[in-house]
C-alpha cells in the first residue's frame, strides 16, 4: 500500500474531510505533481506550437503578411477597448467581430478539419500512458491498462463533446430568445436577459457535469485496480454503492477550486492595470505569463489531488466491504 493510503478513513466520514488530508499527503510528494505537469506538457507544448503556427499562416494570408486585423475591419479602438465599443454600440461591436470571423471562417473549417481529430487522437493517446504513470507513482500495485485507459478516455472526450453541443444549443436559444427574435420584431434586443440566460445555463451544465462525470474519472482507475476492461470498469464505477456520494462531492468540490483558480488568475492578470502609465508591454507579457504558469501548475495539482482521492476512498470502501463480508461469515458460522 502506498504512503497516501496510509491513513485511515473512518466509515461516516466526509468525502472533503478525507481530502483535505489528501491534499496536504500530495502536497507533501511532488514527484506526482511533477509526472502530472510533464506528460501535460509534452502534449500541451507541441499542440500550441501547432495551433498558433497555423492561425499566424491564416491569419498572414488574409493581411497580406501584415498581420494587422484592420484589414479585417477590426479598428484599434475596438480591439484596444473591447468591452467599452461593446458597452457603447453592442450590435456595432458585434457586426464588425462576425464579418472578420466570416473572411477567415472557411480556413478555419479546413483547418479544424485534420487539426481537431489529430489533436484528440495524440491527446487520448499521451494522456493515458500519463495518467497511468502518475497513478502507478501514488500506488505500484496498480496494474498498466494503457489500451482500456485510450478507450476510456475517448468514451469521456465524447461524453464532453456532447455536454458543449448542449451547451451551444442553450447558448443559441437563448441568444433567439433575447436578442434575435426582438430585432426582427422591431424591439431592442434584451442582453440583461440574455446574459442571465447564459450565466444559468453555463452554471447549471457545469454542476450536471460534475454531479456525473466521476465516471469517467474513477473507471480508468478500477481498470488498474481489477485489470478489468472498458465495459466492466465502466459497470463497476455506476455500482459502487455508498461510495458514490463521496465521489460526486469532491468532484464538486474540485469544479469550485476550478472556478476559484480561473477567478484567481483574473485578478492577478489584472492587478498590473491600475499602474499601466509606468508598466511597459514587456513587464506585462512577462506577468501574465506568470500568471497562467501558476494556474497551470495550481491545476495539475488538484488533478493529482482527485485521483489520489477517489483512489484513498477506494480503498477504505474495498477494506469495509471485505469486513462486512467477513463479519458476515462469522456470523453464519456461530452456533
Amino acid at each position: 500500500m502506498s504512503e497516501l493510503q496510509q491513513a485511515p478513513v473512518k466509515r461516516d466520514v466526509r468525502g472533503t474531510q478525507s481530502f483535505v488530508h489528501t491534499l496536504s499527503s500530495c502536497w507533501h510528494r511532488p514527484a506526482l505533481t511533477g509526472l502530472e505537469v510533464l506528460w501535460r506538457w509534452i502534449y500541451g507544448i507541441p499542440a500550441l506550437w501547432l495551433i498558433v503556427t497555423q492561425l499566424r499562416g491564416i491569419l498572414a494570408a488574409h493581411t497580406g503578411g501584415s498581420y494587422e486585423l484592420a484589414r479585417l475591419g477590426l479598428d484599434h479602438a475596438l480591439l484596444s477597448d473591447p468591452v467599452g465599443a461593446l458597452t457603447a454600440d453592442p450590435l456595432g461591436a458585434v457586426s464588425k467581430f462576425t464579418h472578420a470571423i466570416d473572411l477567415v471562417l472557411p480556413d478555419l473549417k479546413h483547418l479544424a478539419s485534420w487539426m481537431v481529430p489529430l489533436l484528440l487522437l495524440v491527446w487520448i493517446v499521451v494522456s493515458s500512458i500519463g495518467r497511468t504513470a502518475v497513478l502507478r507513482r501514488a500506488d505500484p500495485g496498480l496494474r498498466s491498462r494503457p489500451v482500456t485507459l485510450m478507450l476510456l478516455q475517448a468514451i469521456r472526450l465524447a461524453a464532453l463533446g456532447v455536454s458543449f453541443w448542449v451547451w451551444f444549443a442553450a447558448i443559441e436559444w437563448a441568444s433567439r430568445i433575447a436578442i434575435t427574435s426582438p430585432i426582427a420584431a422591431g424591439e431592442d434586443p434584451n442582453l440583461v436577459l440574455y446574459c442571465a440566460m447564459a450565466i444559468v445555463t453555463t452554471l447549471g451544465l457545469f454542476v450536471l457535469w460534475g454531479v456525473v462525470s466521476w465516471v469517467f474519472s474513477i473507471a480508468p482507475m478500477l481498470a488498474m485496480l481489477k485489470g478489468s476492461g472498458v465495459l466492466a470498469s465502466l459497470a463497476a464505477a455506476v455500482r459502487l454503492g455508498a461510495l458514490k456520494s463521496k465521489l460526486v462531492e469532491i468532484n464538486l468540490v474540485m469544479g469550485i477550486v476550478k472556478i476559484a483558480l480561473i477567478v484567481l488568475a483574473m485578478v492577478f492578470s489584472a492587478t498590473p492595470l491600475p499602474f499601466e502609465s509606468v508598466t511597459t508591454p514587456g513587464f506585462l507579457a512577462w506577468w501574465w505569463a506568470g500568471v497562467t504558469l501558476l494556474y497551470l501548475l495550481g491545476s495539475d495539482f488538484f488533478h493529482v489531488a482527485r485521483l489520489v482521492a477517489y483512489l484513498n476512498l477506494w480503498t477504505a470502501y474495498e477494506s469495509q466491504e471485505n469486513l462486512r463480508a467477513e463479519t458476515g461469515k462469522a456470523a453464519s458460522y456461530r452456533p
